[in-house]
């Protein structure tokens, strides 16, 4: 390409170091965004140029430009990018040229990004983690109102008698007033939440990789859709650890010489599809006896909150070892929930044939996924863009 350049990019301006392949020159610009500086400067740029900048927040318009403009925008791991870089001076114009100079030789640490349907469909599952988590708050508060009366209902406030107990309940002032307000929230959320498991509902059953691993013990619409926009292109991983490690359920670790140190979960990866896991792990364990032995032995010896995070290691090898059973060469995940070779209802890991079992080869090459910890030495949580 005859431009090459590495973006470092604010909400109010960014710097740009190209290099012109064709003379050698390397140039540096300051653009402004509020403006119009920036994007004029891409329209003027010779396309196709070649862009890399880092993994950060608040860029999606300037992705969506790069685009239209008929440029190529490699985005890279941040953490990585800045593990290459060993100065303690760190400047606009530094982070730009170092970008640029991964770029020139072929260290860039490129990762996967998803695609427009992809986004949208993360922004339908936050939209809806977080009204959720909104209705969450409303019923602690009005737990909170009849314990203050002496009444513990716990679940049972949710049914139609507990309801028909927390209006009845005598109140006065701005305390009634505060129970009429938060019972009118409650009524709203519920209803916008149930559009939502709708819509969701609609979006996984229009996958089939959401299709095929809503028919694993414990995955429900959200967990499969979720998984799907997250993981991405199943390729990138050769088996289900680097999916643990790629989401922060493996174990942190400081060792040195003969000594190894493991401490607690790493907790670098995608916040939201950790949770969800979790949860699935524990629906797993409820419906699945393989599993809830699993999980009953590991409370005999950790703590409960280790035992469930533990007990989605089932769950999530299950899952991805049937998805990557079924890709093939060229492209993703094409088995249905109807499919003969889709998982049963039972299926586990240890109800796998041996020749299933660990590292399965696939006849792609693998591209590493976006902070993979066992290759990018990502430091920091991720999560989707709000």
């Amino acid at each position: 390409m005859p431009i090459v350049g590495g973006l470092d990019i604010h909400r109010r301006q960014l710097t740009f170091d190209y290099l012109d392949t064709v003379t050698g020159e390397v140039r540096e610009r300051k653009l402004l965004h509020g403006d119009g500086e920036a994007e004029r400067f891409y329209r003027e740029l010779e396309a196709p140029a070649l862009i890399g900048m880092e993994s950060v927040g608040n860029s999606l318009w300037f992705e969506q430009l790069v685009e239209r403009l008929g440029h190529e925008l490699w985005i890279g791991d941040a953490a990585q990018i800045r593990a290459s870089y060993v100065r303690r001076q760190k400047t606009d114009r530094r982070d730009a040229g170092h970008i640029l100079r991964l770029l020139v030789e072929d260290r860039f640490p490129r990762i996967w990004v998803p695609n427009a349907v992809q986004r949208d469909q993360r922004q339908l599952l936050v939209h809806r983690h977080r009204l959720v988590q909104m209705r969450t708050r409303i019923k602690n508060e009005l737990q909170h109102l009849m314990l203050n009366q002496g009444v513990q209902k716990k679940r049972q406030l949710w049914n139609s008698g507990g309801r028909a107990a927390l209006e009845k309940l005598p109140l006065e002032g701005w305390t009634a007033r505060r129970r009429e307000d938060l019972l009118g929230l409650l009524a709203m959320l519920e209803t916008r939440v149930a559009e939502l498991d709708e819509a969701v509902s609609e979006a996984a059953y229009r996958e089939p990789q959401a299709r095929l691993l809503m028919t694993q013990p414990g995955v429900g619409p959200i967990t499969a859709l979720a998984f799907v926009v997250t993981i991405g292109e199943v390729s990138r991983f050769k088996r289900g650890k680097q999916v643990a490690s790629y989401l922060g359920l493996i174990p942190s670790e400081r060792s040195s010489g003969s000594k190894r140190k493991l401490g607690s979960i790493s907790k670098q990866g995608n916040v939201f599809l950790r949770t969800m896991l979790v949860e699935a792990a524990q629906s797993a364990v409820r419906h699945d006896e393989q599993f809830r032995k699993e999980y009953r032995h590991r409370c005999h010896h950790k703590p409960v909150g280790v035992a469930k995070v533990a007990a989605d290691r089932g769950p999530r090898r299950a899952v991805f070892a049937r998805w990557g059973e079924g890709a093939q060469a060229g492209g993703s995940v094409v088995l249905d929930a109807s499919h003969p070779d889709a998982v049963s209802a039972s299926c586990s890991q240890r109800g796998q044939p041996e020749s299933s079992r660990g590292r399965r080869e696939l006849d792609r090459s693998v591209e590493w996924a976006p902070s993979h910890p066992a290759e990018a030495g990502c430091s920091q949580k991720q999560s989707w863009p709000q």
